[in-house]
């Protein structure tokens, strides 16, 4: 064969193992378009030992934290090396840990354990995708791997067993997007879009950014081909507006402000976005009403710029009181370092604080779904649910909030001078 044809032949191979990625002799080390190696098949460059946990890790000084992994990585020495383009673990030691953090992203490893081995991937710095043998030695036999083990009240077993027996290769491909997480285990679906519990807070919902972790558990397990590529904010965003969108019609026309009512000189409508002009805003309104609804759009904040939502508001009044207001702020800003729990972002204003840290930085676009059905109000922000309160169980604090009981009203944005953006404005009617 003619060498040219030959290379053409490579290629063709290398592209259709990467479209279905079934072929267990996927190309040595060669990440599909898009993607970059987190392992460069001849050393652990890039990775280190594991050091407690994410809370833990954080109540640590940065002193504390550097002996630490001193010690952790001197102890993943002696159990964890690279063989013949593979990484090994004699089933003892610390996690192998990526050095670098990520937050929503698509993921491929290839794996293989011996009889009876059992392992998994952290997510986040969280248990785990797991694996294990199916077949041999597991208490709960015929269970595949791929299902997130740790979850106690959302599904934790896979859909299907989709492995091989042990001693061949597995390919895992993960995609997280905010708090849910999809899995292919040799090209089948195992995970469809589930929500992945925070193990080790189960009280507030999976970090938004953190370590990526290969488990060892007692037997030998070999990892190749890891492949990662983070999932930019506009990708995420488009993604997370198609999920379960039946119904959503949209509010806002992206040409003028027709259908709201209230400031609408204090906001202006360019390129598709509405946006709150500098130094002015104020109350504006859908000129309908809505009692249970659900409601998505994406805001870009200024550096410490602040917003509101208006939910169930009358047309006159305080939204904050006379309605609710779902916070919309850069809460990171040293402006507002002193702020009460219910003043940050997503924060029922002066009721119910929202879960921190899930804020993209200024500059990008959020996407944040508020979804209002009787007495609960969950917000949804970048995938994350970060809060989901039910507010016949809240007391108003000061007596101030009577529109926390209201059951209809408009929709809207209360500017506070601050040149905040929205745009895909979209809502859908619920029934009670």
């Amino acid at each position: 064969m003619p060498q040219q044809a030959r290379l053409v032949l490579v290629v063709v191979t290398v592209a259709i193992c990467w479209v279905g990625r079934a072929c267990a002799q996927a190309p040595s080390n060669v990440p599909p378009p898009g993607f970059t190696a987190l392992f460069n098949g001849k050393d652990l460059a890039g990775w280190k030992g594991l050091v407690g946990n994410p809370i833990s890790r954080a109540r640590m000084s940065p002193e504390q934290l550097a002996e630490a992994q001193r010690k952790a990585d001197a102890e993943l020495a002696r159990h964890w090396k690279v063989e013949d383009g593979q990484i090994v673990n004699d089933g003892s030691g610390p996690h192998l840990c990526t050095v670098d953090q990520y937050g929503d992203f698509e993921l491929w490893v290839d794996w293989k354990i011996s009889p009876g081995g059992d392992s998994g991937i952290y997510l986040r710095g969280s248990p785990q995708v797991q694996i294990w043998d199916p077949f041999n030695g597991i208490p709960d036999a015929r269970v595949g791997s791929g299902g997130l083990y740790n979850n106690q009240v959302n599904p934790s077993r896979p859909l299907v067993v989709a492995d091989r027996p042990a001693g061949q290769w597995n390919t895992f491909f993960i995609r997280m997007i905010g708090q849910r997480v999809t899995v292919k285990l040799n090209d089948r679906l195992v995970v469809d879009n589930v929500t992945m519990e925070n193990y080790w807070d189960r009280k507030r919902p999976i970090f938004p950014v953190e370590q990526i972790e290969l488990q060892t558990h007692g037997n030998e397990t070999r990892f190749r081909n890891i492949f990662i590529r983070p999932i930019p904010p506009e990708e995420a965003n488009a993604a997370l507006q198609k999920t379960d969108d039946s119904g959503f019609v949209s509010i806002f026309n992206g040409k003028d402000l027709e259908g709201w009512v209230g400031a609408v000189d204090g906001y202006e409508v360019r390129d598709g976005i509405l946006a709150c002009k500098a130094g002015s805003g104020g109350n504006l309104f859908t000129k309908d009403q809505y009692a249970d609804f659900a409601v998505r759009f994406e805001f870009r904040l200024p550096p410490g710029g602040n917003n509101g939502l208006a939910v169930r508001s009358p047309l006159g009044g305080n939204p904050a009181y006379d309605g609710m207001e779902i916070q919309i702020l850069d809460d990171g800003h040293p402006k507002y370092a002193t702020l009460e729990p219910w003043q940050y972002h997503g924060s029922i204003y002066g009721l119910v604080p929202a879960h921190r840290g899930y804020l993209r930085p200024t500059g990008q676009w959020n996407f944040q779904e508020v979804i209002a059905r009787g007495s609960r109000i969950t917000v949804n922000l970048n995938g994350t649910i970060i809060v989901d309160a039910d507010l016949s169980q809240v007391k108003d604090p000061d007596g101030k909030h009577p529109g926390m009981k209201r059951i209809s009203g408009h929709l809207g944005f209360a500017g506070h001078n601050d040149p905040v953006e929205f745009r895909n404005i979209r809502l859908r009617q619920l029934e009670h």
